[in-house]
């Protein structure tokens, strides 16, 4: 078991393999030869007085971003490269080795086994103190199951991630409650959720012909936490071909589920479309895109709209949808206060699906610390034939080039949340229906039902003067825009009829609440793909 001691004094060290495993650090007459090795122990080993932290990953993410990429060189074992699905899922942890399961702390780790998909290992090490150890792949921690294969040959393997154990549901029981496996991407459950969307560190080149470039954390650092711990700390290490990162993530597991993100990147070379703190999510068909094929389920999606708020405050609401080709629309906002992928739809009867359980899925909600000044949160939907794809990517674009190989540093915190989700303080959309603009008499218009509601809607008085205020783009004319009370519900329904000009463009438009003097409600802006 490899074991690095943190020195308690402020003081460079370095570090050189010892025969046994162990990490041997020497001081005094050695510096001169620390200075010469020190660029190709980064990469493994290097630690700053106080302990491990943030600046220690930071450090390893400038070495590697001041010289080349390497690849990774390994191999998968032929065992696990004929995995098919099935065989992949019969290999399992073993619940009894946890880490931390014998302390009895309040977290626990458990680990995933490399295979099918997952081809390229993670080095996973704890943090105890002044000491960083690594926790090292043991075959024995898993079950084969059915799998004819041999435990010794997966000597020295290592990990394809790692997920989190912490009561949030009951007492008596550890629940999975965030998950790291596969490139950059990582997910949470807060009480009673069960997994939907899904986060990723970094988005490279999204919906580019050029294809997309993914991260991945090559190492991770966690904080063994103390008997009382209702938080856990843990650093990751991310490299790709032109970009290295380091971060640094907070969980407070609990009803609604945190992550506080601190990162710092370092580019090696320029990036077309940087994606910071991105999303995806599934969307197949739901209220306002019905099926294309006979399913007894009236929608099917993780996720059922994309949340904004600007730095003015404004509240914009964009229903998801499939579209037959790649759809990628922005927003232009300084200073963003917040987006989110929404799970808005919480009524069983919507979704009947008594194994997915959507009306479970959560809501994720990012919000920035700090400024982040003028940028765009880009969306991007990606035809789906299925439920099985995360055919959805939400991040945030910053306007300006990060500089090569200079710090960049954000912040954010995100959140995993059932309901209510993160919502506007007045009013919000509800559903989004779509459908003929006249059913008897098809004039070539579309129809919209939207349902509004939220707190400004249920004090006004049933005569109440309330204003649609609809527009469309130049391929969309708003031919009938009324809004009238809903009964049922205590809001306001609204309901469109326009007309797209050509239907082989998208059309976009949007349409809010307002009485005479402010308005009522957010904005709802919807994209018409193109057929």
């Amino acid at each position: 078991m490899a074991v690095q001691r943190i020195p308690s004094r402020t003081q460079r060290v370095t570090v050189r393999p010892a025969a046994e495993g162990l990490y041997v650090r020497r001081f005094g007459t050695e510096r001169r030869i620390a200075s010469i090795i020190l660029g190709f122990l980064l990469a493994t080993t290097a630690v700053i007085a106080w302990g491990f932290g943030f600046e220690d990953v930071a450090a390893r993410a400038r070495q590697l971003a001041n010289g080349s990429f390497r690849e990774l060189d390994f191999t998968l074992p032929k065992e696990l490269q004929d995995l098919d699905y099935d065989g992949f899922r019969d290999i399992r942890f073993k619940p009894e080795r946890a880490i931390w399961r014998d302390a009895k702390l309040p977290f626990e780790l458990a680990f995933f086994h490399l295979g099918q998909h997952f081809v390229q290992p993670v080095r996973i090490n704890e943090v105890n103190g002044e000491s960083v150890r690594e926790i090292r792949f043991d075959a024995a921690m898993f079950d084969y199951g059915a799998n004819k294969i041999e435990p010794r040959k997966m000597r020295g393997l290592g990990f394809a991630g790692f997920r989190v154990h912490y009561s949030i549901n009951t007492p008596k029981y550890k629940d999975e409650v965030l998950v790291f496996l596969g490139a950059s991407y990582f997910r949470a459950l807060g009480k009673g959720q069960v997994y939907g969307v899904s986060a990723r560190a970094l988005a490279i080149d999204t919906g580019l012909a050029s294809g997309e470039e993914f991260p991945r954390f090559v190492e991770f650092w966690i904080e063994r936490p103390s008997a009382q711990a209702t938080e856990l700390t843990l650093y990751g290490l991310l490299d790709s071909r032109r970009v290295a990162g380091a971060y640094r993530f907070v969980l407070r597991p609990g009803v609604e589920t945190a992550l506080e993100v601190r990162a710092r990147l370092f580019l090696r070379e320029n990036v077309t479309r940087l994606g910071l703190a991105p999303m995806s999510t599934m969307y197949f068909f739901g209220e306002n895109q019905r099926s294309r094929r006979d399913d007894y389920r009236p929608e099917v999606h993780d996720s059922d709209g994309l949340s904004m708020q600007s730095g003015t405050g404004e509240w914009i609401w964009r229903p998801l949808v499939n579209p037959k080709r790649l759809l990628v629309t922005s927003f232009a906002i300084t200073n963003v206060l917040g987006f989110g992928l929404m799970q808005r739809d919480r009524d069983f009867n919507d979704y009947q699906d008594l194994e997915a359980r959507y009306d479970l899925r959560p809501s994720a909600w990012n919000e920035p610390r700090g400024k982040w000044g003028a940028g765009k949160v880009e969306l991007v939907q990606i035809p789906s034939p299925d439920e099985t794809n995360d055919n959805v990517v939400a991040y945030w674009a910053p306007d300006s080039a990060l500089p090569l190989r200079q710090p960049f540093d954000y912040e954010y915190r995100l959140l995993w949340q059932k309901d209510p989700g993160t919502r506007p303080p007045l009013s919000w959309v509800s559903q989004t229906r779509r459908g003929r603009g006249y059913v008897r008499n098809d004039d070539g218009t579309i129809g919209f039902t939207i349902d509004f509601e939220g707190p400004a809607l249920k004090k006004l008085p049933p005569d109440a003067n309330v204003e649609v205020v609809a527009t469309g783009d130049a391929n969309c004319e708003v031919r009938e825009a009324i809004a009238h009370r809903n009964d049922v519900t205590g809001g306001w329904r609204v309901a469109l009829r326009i007309f797209r000009g050509d239907a082989t463009k998208p059309a976009e438009l949007r349409a809010y609440l307002g009485s005479r003097t402010s308005a009522l409600s957010e904005t709802w802006s919807y994209i018409l793909p193109p057929d």
